[in-house]
């Protein structure tokens, strides 16, 4: 399934590098911006970010499930990546509206 259509990404794409990333470090911290670096990519309209973190986290928990991971560990850092995405979506909320302030 196409995910970023600015740049002809699909998920399975973004799944391959997320393990390559996992494979490197498992507890890494996963962005969008990490995962389209390590493709030579940009994001460019950044619209397809939201789903990008979705695919991030699930492939991430899968990874995990995988490599029969300590369940603690996996929970403890999938519950900070949620926390992480949630503040960066409400962040992204309070600049719009002091965006729409200043107009």
């Amino acid at each position: 399934m196409l995910v970023c259509s600015c740049n002809f990404i699909t998920d399975k794409e973004i799944r391959d590098v997320i393990n390559e990333l996992l494979d490197e470090d498992c507890w890494q911290l996963i962005v969008p911006a990490k995962v389209y670096h390590a493709m030579g990519k940009r994001g460019r309209c950044c619209g397809c970010f939201p789903n990008v973190v979705d695919i991030i986290i699930k492939t991430t928990e899968e990874y995990h499930a995988a490599h029969k991971t300590d369940g603690v560990k996996v929970c403890d850092f999938m519950e900070r990546l949620r926390r992480f995405h949630e503040e960066q979506r409400l962040a992204n909320l309070e600049r719009r509206r002091n965006l729409g302030k200043v107009a």
